[in-house]
């Protein structure tokens, strides 16, 4: 009997497990779908909302008004809302966001050809600035109230206050036009643009695999200051987030423990008390870098940098509406997806949440 019954225990075990998986996925799936839904529908909204005809910046004001209204008819705008709507939601499902008023070709062919320059930009960016704060933010903590507590604090500050178009105008007026240390304006040189022909859109990786290594420092030159920008930008907020969690963990009793068995100091900085604080810090370096890409548009405006987000600002000052809400959705859907995935990585990383 007592056999039968520790036989029977993890079976029910496993069936309680698959179904906590089952649940848990579900729920995932329907975050995923709602807040996507939500994002459509916000878009959707925005787009009936402000005060741009959509008809009128195809047409002109001076078309006639049955080509006004045949224009009308052919988007669908002369229908309810609820089915404005729905068709809305299956064209963009099926990857269709319209055709581009301002460069007349699909709104989705040229987010294919502008966003790997936002994504280098801020992936450059990102690197700089986890890479940067993380260490920073350890050092602050560590040296609490100390000069160089003070001195990342100060620079966390500064990166907070100083609009970063400002910052980007002082950057070009000093490396750019007075040292010449980088490259201008611009993602290449007008020279290596007629000659070298993108495969993938990120210039970094073709001019590399292609071995065109002159082509590559040129891009390099390019892309370094204002990939620093947003490095700096981004440092600001990961290096005090850094510092508050690290002063969390280093008060916790393990700490105290740790020393108490003699452990060495920087042992327990990096390998226990960083190992703990990585846990809500990789949030913190997700969202910034879906920041960076929603946020850089000012920074590829001051430095005609050919992305996204210019992209966006020149279809929203010529009334593309398709572009600017194609570009809204996509920049959204990317925000979700790493605020899902970080929500996964802590996870991985803290087995307290795990599914058990």
């Amino acid at each position: 009997m007592s056999g039968a019954i520790s036989d029977a225990q993890p079976a029910k075990l496993a069936r309680v497990n698959w179904a906590a998986w089952a649940k848990a996925l579900g729920s995932f799936l329907g975050v995923i779908v709602l807040t996507y839904l939500g994002l459509l529908a916000v878009t959707f909204f925005i787009g009936r909302v402000i005060p741009i005809d959509p008809v009128l910046a195809i047409t002109g004001d001076r078309a006639p008004e049955h080509v006004i209204a045949r224009v009308r008819e052919e988007l669908g705008l002369n229908k309810p809302l609820w089915q404005q709507f729905y068709i809305y939601i299956s064209k963009v499902l099926q990857g269709d966001f319209g055709t581009s008023v301002l460069t007349s070709n699909s709104v989705l062919q040229d987010i294919k050809r502008t966003f790997p320059a936002t994504i280098e930009l801020a992936t450059l960016g990102i690197i700089i600035g986890a890479g940067l704060g993380v260490p920073l933010g350890v050092w602050a903590a560590v040296r609490r109230g100390g000069l160089a507590d003070q001195a990342v604090r100060v620079m966390g500050l500064i990166g907070y206050s100083v609009p970063i178009f400002w910052l980007g105008l002082m950057a070009l007026v000093l490396f750019y036009a007075k040292l010449g240390w980088v490259a201008g304006p611009g993602r290449m040189g007008i020279s290596y643009e007629y000659t070298f022909t993108a495969v993938t859109g990120f210039l970094l990786w073709d001019t590399a695999v292609s071995g065109q290594w002159e082509a590559f420092g040129n891009v390099l030159s390019h892309l370094v200051l204002p990939a620093s920008l947003l490095g700096y930008f981004s440092l600001a907020y990961i290096s005090r987030m850094t510092r508050s969690f690290m002063l969390n963990e280093l008060a916790q009793e393990y700490v105290v423990a740790a020393r108490a068995k003699g452990l060495s100091e920087t042992r327990i900085i990096w390998r226990h008390a960083l190992r703990n604080a990585a846990v809500p810090l990789v949030t913190v370096i997700a969202l910034s870098y879906a920041g960076l890409l929603e946020g850089s548009v000012l920074t590829e405006t001051v430095f005609a940098w050919p992305g996204l987000g210019l992209y966006i600002t020149n279809s929203l000052q010529n009334a593309d509406m398709n572009a600017v809400l194609g570009g809204t959705i996509v920049v959204g859907s990317v925000f979700i997806g790493l605020n899902l995935l970080s929500d996964l990585l802590y996870k991985l990383l803290d087995p307290r949440t795990r599914i058990r």
